[in-house]
């Protein structure tokens, strides 16, 4: 019987294999790009396990397998290798992520100002689920100066750190959380 093993060592060098079995090191703008990615999809994880909100955690596990379809498709390095049970993401994916957004928004309060991240657990993973989401923001626009990237991965990602700041925000109004406000010098 063929052992099936977790650990191949063939990363042991710095080098990893894109889906085409092409080698890369592992600081490859890809790599950074498709890990940023991964991160971001095990905080999503971790958001779904502090939420009893049914609709956030239905939002949470299908955007979470839309990220493994963005994942999928910046570790591969040609159409022809992109996996065929796959689907490229479409524009109906950004509209789905803005409805989802305005659906959050016209719950909560108009916002004046910027928003110090904190408050409770879910509020906080939030924020960083965010700042993750921006950080694959900027990987995948600086391979995409590189590689032309979809643009609709681009739009996507862009609009999925909107989505982890409301989010927040609809965390902080549903747990009767007071954000705290920052405009400038002035301390609320």
């Amino acid at each position: 019987m063929k052992e099936n093993k977790v650990y191949t060592k063939t990363g042991d060098n710095g080098i990893t294999s894109l889906m085409s079995g092409k080698r890369v090191p592992k600081h490859d703008i890809r790599i950074k790009a498709y890990g940023a990615i991964d991160e971001l999809i095990a905080w999503l994880g971790l958001i779904r396990d502090t939420t009893n909100t049914i609709e956030i955690k239905g939002t949470l596990i299908k955007v979470q397998k839309q990220l493994m379809v963005v994942a999928a498709e910046l570790a591969t390095d040609s159409k022809t290798d992109f996996p065929s049970n796959l689907k490229p993401l479409e524009n109906k994916t950004i509209i789905f992520i803005e409805e989802e957004i305005d659906k959050l928004t016209f719950k909560l309060p108009p916002l004046r100002n910027f928003i110090i991240p904190g408050g409770h657990v879910s509020i906080s993973y939030c924020h960083i689920a965010r700042c993750i989401c921006r950080r694959a923001e900027r990987h995948v626009t600086e391979l995409d100066k590189e590689i032309k990237i979809s643009g609709i991965i681009i739009a996507y990602v862009n609009r999925l750190s909107d989505y982890f700041f409301t989010l927040s925000r609809f965390f902080a109004h549903e747990l009767e959380i007071k954000e705290v406000k920052w405009s400038g010098n002035k301390f609320h």
